[in-house]
């Protein structure tokens, strides 16, 4: 029961970061109406902009801490989130929007400007593994006194925040002004246009959203083990079969999609455990992979496929 327990712990941990790239990618497809696949290393680039501002804040004597995380790793979170928004839309105004190629072109486009970010980051920060250098804590007592499972502050962290971001992102779509431009133009953009939307504005304000929502993804990635400049690219199938299996074009299929998928990949080993299948943690991606065509042979559309942003 225990073991049981700690897998759905880190599967909901795993579908935190899941949850926050898929929807940053669904956005994109839903508004920009293509698949964005530079999302993955754009995840990378808030990682890395968390990074360096974590040492130059460090190297300024900035040594305080929130209940045992650095303040600068707080502060660099909300500086890689900005970073990965001004990389997202400069990269929108200078590439995408004068293009005028329909969504395989920019499709392919994007697969471009991925190789870009990755061998910016690359060259600025070499390709070895790299930490935030925060501190790490052991489990929770009280947690693995009760429940008898391993909790740390960092998983505790990682959904907080994922829940936070995810909440704040429903609110504005459904009770904002801005909300209610954006699933505009994500049903129809052109009639949204004729309607008096400025739907440039609105592009730019999906940039700003998604590329957020990624950076926070690919910063708890870091949190969570390491960074690399491949680390994106390394996560980006599974994020993209979280967003198919949700329902493509749908935030809030992407948000379920996204935990399904995180928490079967960590669940893998019940199917050794409980069932006696050798199947190694190393087979998890293609479990979820496997999971995921399944539910898409009973359910092509996806599990919310239909309901738009």
């Amino acid at each position: 029961m225990s073991l049981l327990l700690q897998l759905i712990a880190n599967g909901i941990v795993y579908s935190g970061i899941i949850v926050l790239a898929s929807v940053g990618l669904s956005l994109v497809y839903s508004i920009a109406d293509f698949a964005n696949f530079a999302h993955g290393d754009t995840m990378a680039v808030g990682a890395y902009g968390a990074f360096a501002t974590i040492g130059v804040l460090t190297s300024m004597g900035l040594t305080a801490t929130i209940w045992g995380f650095p303040v600068a790793f707080f502060v660099a979170l909300l500086v890689g989130m900005a970073v990965a928004a001004v990389v997202a839309v400069l990269t929108h105004k200078i590439v995408y929007e004068p293009m005028d190629v329909g969504s395989i072109g920019m499709l392919i486009t994007s697969i471009g400007i991925a190789f870009l970010y990755r061998s910016v980051i690359q060259m600025r920060f070499g390709a070895i593994m790299q930490s935030f250098g925060v501190q790490r804590f052991g489990p929770i007592p009280e947690l693995q006194a009760a429940l008898g499972i391993a909790v740390t502050r960092r998983d505790l962290l990682i959904v907080a925040v994922s829940l936070t971001l995810v909440v704040g992102l429903h609110l504005l779509l459904q009770y904002t002004t801005l909300g209610r431009k954006m699933r505009a133009t994500a049903d129809n953009r052109s009639l949204a246009k004729v309607s008096g939307i400025r739907t440039g504005r609105v592009l730019v304000s999906m940039w700003v959203i998604g590329a957020a929502l990624a950076a926070a993804g690919g910063v708890f990635i870091g949190l969570n083990a390491n960074i690399y400049p491949r680390m994106g690219f390394d996560i980006l199938l599974l994020v993209f079969a979280a967003v198919i299996l949700g329902g493509i074009g749908s935030v809030y299929g992407a948000m379920l999609g996204g935990f399904v998928i995180g928490m079967i990949h960590e669940l893998t080993p019940l199917f050794q455990t409980r069932l006696g299948i050798p199947i190694g943690t190393e087979y998890a991606p293609a479990i979820a992979f496997l999971l995921m065509v399944g539910i898409l042979l009973w359910r092509p559309q996806g599990i919310l496929g239909g309901s738009n942003t």
